[in-house]
């Protein structure tokens, strides 16, 4: 299994050479790791000359080192992503490490669960060099878990290996993570790829996540479910309104009484017993694909009312956090948001 390894880095030089050392000590060797690097102007291009990359060539893995003007994170994986020659492609994070058989793991996983086509493992969180309690809100899941990523993100980028099918099912105009959000735009992605697939969880601790250092991206704004709430509201309007679907029964009703009338029609004037045979058939199909609908139908209602009920949550907590910093403007508008979803 061929599988290529993305790293989006921005002036972290040390982290980095400790991630691409986790990389060496896979014992499934990925095919190549790809490094992009966003802007730096720190010593992070010293890494195409360093002994750890040197010693990843040396295993027979190639690499790519690619400079882009500062875009931010998603457009760096995107990046990583259009460059990446494997059908499967493992994320990390150059602040992240990987144990030693995270890859191996996943791969196996595969091997044995063909038909899904995503995977994510458990993480250890270390804060000044102490294994961290993670809150329970990050549990993990796996299988349908598009109800459990409403909340929050649940999975860390380091610990997931993809397959190029499922990331050329979810881009939007050749792009794959949302460069619009500054933030959350693993969230995002998640929450797409969930809501049309199942998600594999290998649960064992694979991935280290450092917490604590300044640049980190979680740190460096408030109020995070601003960026959230974007991801939510981008889905539930692809999802029909219970009124669009009454409509949209109504007009298939409408074609199949025609359908119905055209048959009896065309019966009078060629075979009474042809059409008889004609209309119990066309009346089956109709049974099976009128079930098939209200099931879908029925699906559909219960996910865009998940979503609502959480963007409602969220805003209520956004509005909370605006009053509490006088941000005027903010509280005009969530309220109005408020009173729209709760119409």
């Amino acid at each position: 299994m061929n599988i290529s390894v993305i790293i989006p880095t921005y002036n972290r030089f040390k982290f980095l050479q400790r991630a691409l050392k986790s990389v060496y000590s896979q014992t499934h060797k990925p095919s190549e790791v790809i490094i992009i690097d966003d802007g730096s102007n720190d010593e992070t291009p010293k890494i195409q000359t360093s002994v750890i990359l040197n010693s990843i060539q040396n295993l027979g893995i190639k690499t790519k080192y690619i400079f882009q003007k500062n875009g931010g994170v998603s457009s760096a994986r995107n990046l990583g992503i259009k460059n990446a020659s494997s059908d499967w492609i493992a994320f990390l994070d150059s602040d992240d490490i990987w144990d030693e058989q995270k890859l191996q793991k996943q791969v196996e996983f595969h091997k044995n669960n063909p038909t899904i086509l995503i995977s994510y493992t458990d993480e250890r969180w270390i804060r000044d060099d102490k294994e961290i309690k993670i809150p329970k809100k990050f549990k993990k899941y796996g299988g349908d878990i598009f109800e459990r990523c409403l909340s929050h993100c649940i999975i860390a980028p380091s610990s997931v290996m993809i397959h190029k099918e499922i990331l050329n099912q979810v881009q939007n105009d050749a792009k794959v993570f949302d460069e619009s959000l500054e933030v959350c735009e693993d969230y995002d992605l998640w929450l797409r790829i969930a809501y049309e697939n199942e998600i594999g969880l290998v649960d064992e601790k694979l991935i280290t996540k450092y917490a604590g250092h300044e640049d980190q991206l979680s740190f460096k704004y408030w109020g995070m479910d601003r960026f959230r709430v974007r991801s939510l509201e981008k889905i539930v309007n692809k999802i029909p309104s219970q009124a669009e679907n009454d409509n949209v029964s109504q007009a298939e009703n409408d074609n199949v009484s025609q359908a119905e009338n055209d048959n009896v029609s065309q019966a009078e004037n060629d075979n009474v017993s042809q059409a008889e045979n004609d209309n119990v058939s066309q009346a089956e199909n109709d049974n099976v694909n009128q079930a098939e609908n209200d099931i879908f139908s029925s699906f559909r209602a219960t996910t865009r009312n998940l979503i609502i009920k959480t963007l409602i949550k969220k805003y209520d907590l956004l509005l909370k956090g605006a009053i509490k910093h006088d941000k005027i403007q903010e509280i005009k508008f969530y309220e109005k948001k408020l009173r729209e979803l709760n119409e």
